[in-house]
């Protein structure tokens, strides 16, 4: 049965979309999906479901929209799409904690980086739905513009990493 991981968008994040991980749990069980488990305080689930993948997105953004007013924004990637953002990255001599994924719904316009401000000299790089930032001075006090990364949601590459693990053991039965 294949896994998926559902990154939310503003959860947990400055007092807002305050959702606890019990209940997204509880969200995802009752939505029929199986061996689910949440990672970290950030919006991160991982379960598995024989539905098609727009059906489990769909109806996971609907059961939200229903808990929390609107739907946060969920970013649904397979085992192998997660697999490929922890992999991926083109910044091999950043450090995890300094280098983030950002999942978009959809790819960035082809002219997304026309309209980069890098000030601290943050590198940027866009992969099909991803785009990864290398902070090099963190990404706390960055004051880094990109119009683009503001529909998706950000994880840093260790949480990415993580999450692929997680993801895999349960496909490969480890779960």
């Amino acid at each position: 049965m294949p896994a998926y991981v559902a990154l939310l968008r503003a959860v947990n994040v400055g007092g807002t979309g305050a959702l606890p991980m019990a209940e997204l749990k509880a969200i995802c069980e009752g939505l029929g999906f199986t061996d689910v488990t949440t990672y970290i305080q950030s919006g991160n689930v991982v379960f598995r479901s024989d539905e098609p993948k727009a059906s489990v997105q769909k109806r996971l953004e609907t059961a939200l929209a229903e808990r929390m007013g609107a739907s946060p924004g969920v970013m649904l990637r397979s085992r192998k799409e997660l697999d490929a953002a922890a992999g991926g990255s083109p910044f091999p001599h950043a450090k995890p904690s300094f280098l983030l994924v950002y999942f978009l719904p959809e790819p960035p316009p082809k002219d997304a980086l026309d309209k980069l401000v890098a000030p601290d000299g943050e590198e940027v790089s866009i992969a099909g739905r991803e785009i990864y930032v290398h902070y090099p001075n963190g990404s706390g006090r960055s004051k880094l513009k990109l119009p683009a990364l503001k529909v998706g949601t950000s994880r840093n590459l260790n949480t990415t990493i993580k999450l692929a693990e997680m993801a895999a053991a349960l496909e490969d039965g480890e779960g």
